[in-house]
């Protein structure tokens, strides 16, 4: 529902306890909306290099491995950081560490684009809306 709000006429992040149950008018929307999604499928997840932006312009590279951990990599400086991933009810959940903070999102796949997007959490606390984009494989 999050990421439904953020996507469409409302931009603003909402908390979770914050998200209004959908009226008449709303539910019909969200259908539309998740007719446009769908679910990964594991053999285009693992292996895959990702680019992952945040609302703030924080840009990262994403190395998903298939043993479940995962790579992050700032951009340009190419800072390392390690997280884990899994494939659950079709959704990537990704989970992140750098220093003393953790960082937590599922991403929801698009149907017909290779951009994908998801709301992260930081430290327990709502973040950012993120859009990861799968890199064709090399």
């Amino acid at each position: 529902m999050q990421l439904f709000y953020r996507e469409s006429a409302r931009v603003r992040l909402l908390a979770l306890d914050a998200l209004p149950q959908p009226e008449a008018e709303e539910q019909q929307a969200l259908n539309q909306w998740l007719a446009t999604k769908r679910n990964f499928q594991r053999n285009e997840v693992a292996s895959q290099r990702w680019i992952k932006t945040c609302s703030a312009g924080y840009i990262t590279e994403l190395i998903l491995h298939p043993n479940g951990t995962l790579e992050e990599f700032t951009l340009f400086k190419r800072e390392k950081t390690h997280g884990e991933w899994q494939l659950v009810d079709g959704l990537i959940e990704l989970y992140i560490e750098k220093g003393d903070n953790t960082y937590r999102c599922a991403v929801v796949a698009n149907q017909g684009s290779s951009i994908h997007s998801a709301i992260e959490y930081k430290n327990g606390e709502l973040h950012a809306y993120l859009k990861l984009a799968q890199m064709r494989p090399a």
